[in-house]
Protein backbone atom coordinates (compact mmCIF):
# COMPACT_ATOMS: atom_id res chain seq x y z
CA UNK A 1 0.00 0.00 0.00
CA UNK A 2 0.98 3.56 -0.91
CA UNK A 3 1.97 6.27 1.76
CA UNK A 4 -0.75 9.09 1.74
CA UNK A 5 0.91 12.81 2.10
CA UNK A 6 -1.28 14.85 4.81
CA UNK A 7 -0.45 18.22 3.44
CA UNK A 8 -1.84 19.38 0.03
CA UNK A 9 0.49 18.53 -3.44
CA UNK A 10 0.37 22.77 -3.95
CA UNK A 11 2.01 23.32 -0.44
CA UNK A 12 4.48 20.10 -0.59
CA UNK A 13 5.53 21.52 -4.12
CA UNK A 14 6.18 25.10 -2.54
CA UNK A 15 8.02 24.16 0.35
CA UNK A 16 9.99 22.82 -1.97
CA UNK A 17 10.76 24.53 -4.26
CA UNK A 18 11.16 27.29 -1.15
CA UNK A 19 13.59 24.89 0.58
CA UNK A 20 15.62 24.96 -3.03
CA UNK A 21 16.30 28.56 -3.29
CA UNK A 22 17.07 28.60 0.85
CA UNK A 23 18.17 25.83 2.14
CA UNK A 24 22.57 25.10 1.69
CA UNK A 25 21.65 21.87 0.62
CA UNK A 26 19.88 22.97 -2.66
CA UNK A 27 20.94 26.48 -4.07
CA UNK A 28 20.42 28.78 -0.73
CA UNK A 29 23.04 29.49 1.94
CA UNK A 30 21.43 29.06 5.09
CA UNK A 31 21.97 26.17 6.48
CA UNK A 32 19.16 25.38 8.81
CA UNK A 33 16.26 26.66 6.35
CA UNK A 34 13.49 24.98 8.08
CA UNK A 35 11.82 28.02 9.93
CA UNK A 36 12.61 30.11 6.61
CA UNK A 37 10.74 27.11 4.63
CA UNK A 38 7.77 27.22 7.32
CA UNK A 39 7.65 31.32 6.97
CA UNK A 40 7.80 31.70 3.20
CA UNK A 41 6.49 28.62 1.22
CA UNK A 42 3.46 30.16 0.78
CA UNK A 43 5.36 32.86 -1.62
CA UNK A 44 5.96 30.05 -3.61
CA UNK A 45 2.41 28.86 -4.33
CA UNK A 46 1.81 30.22 -7.56
CA UNK A 47 4.80 28.32 -8.83
CA UNK A 48 3.66 25.39 -7.54
CA UNK A 49 0.42 25.82 -9.01
CA UNK A 50 2.43 26.24 -12.34
CA UNK A 51 4.45 23.23 -12.10
CA UNK A 52 0.76 21.01 -11.45
CA UNK A 53 -0.77 22.88 -14.42
CA UNK A 54 2.53 21.45 -16.53
CA UNK A 55 2.06 18.02 -15.95
CA UNK A 56 -1.27 17.64 -16.77
CA UNK A 57 -0.96 16.08 -20.17
CA UNK A 58 1.42 13.54 -19.30
CA UNK A 59 4.33 12.71 -21.21
CA UNK A 60 5.19 9.07 -23.31
CA UNK A 61 6.47 7.51 -20.65
CA UNK A 62 4.30 8.58 -18.33
CA UNK A 63 1.08 7.46 -20.19
CA UNK A 64 2.81 4.48 -20.74
CA UNK A 65 3.33 3.70 -17.21
CA UNK A 66 -0.78 4.25 -16.37
CA UNK A 67 -4.11 5.47 -16.67
CA UNK A 68 -4.20 9.06 -18.19
CA UNK A 69 -7.58 9.85 -17.11
CA UNK A 70 -6.76 8.88 -13.47
CA UNK A 71 -3.79 10.98 -13.29
CA UNK A 72 -5.48 14.27 -15.28
CA UNK A 73 -8.13 13.77 -12.72
CA UNK A 74 -5.40 13.68 -9.83
CA UNK A 75 -3.80 16.36 -10.94
CA UNK A 76 -7.04 18.19 -11.50
CA UNK A 77 -7.92 17.67 -7.65
CA UNK A 78 -4.94 18.79 -6.33
CA UNK A 79 -5.64 21.79 -8.41
CA UNK A 80 -8.95 22.43 -6.77
CA UNK A 81 -11.02 21.71 -10.14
Amino acid sequence: MMDIATTPAIERIARVLAGQRLSANADGEDAHAADAVDSTWREFEGDAVAVLKVLREPDEAMERAGDIAVWQRMIAAALGE
